[in-house]
């Protein structure tokens, strides 16, 4: 159980990652304090409006990422 409020620090830090190895195609950061995601370069971009938001997207990526992963290959 969290003990401090989610940052968008925190998502920040997780969004450059998962952009670094390639599992997002491109992450903008907006005045407004939203930012855009997309996943792959025909995919539709999600606009994450909160940190809070943002850590679930990213929870459901990750998952993604791990199920593909861990899945047989052919």
């Amino acid at each position: 159980m969290r003990t401090t409020p989610t940052t968008w620090t925190e998502a920040d830090a997780w969004l450059t990652v998962l952009h670094q190895r390639k599992h997002l195609h491109r992450v903008e950061a907006h005045t407004d304090g939203t930012r855009t995601v997309q996943r792959s370069r025909h995919s539709r971009p999600w606009t994450l409006h909160h940190p809070v938001l943002a850590l679930d997207w990213i929870e459901g990526l990750v998952r993604d990422i791990e199920q593909r992963d861990t899945e047989p290959r052919r």
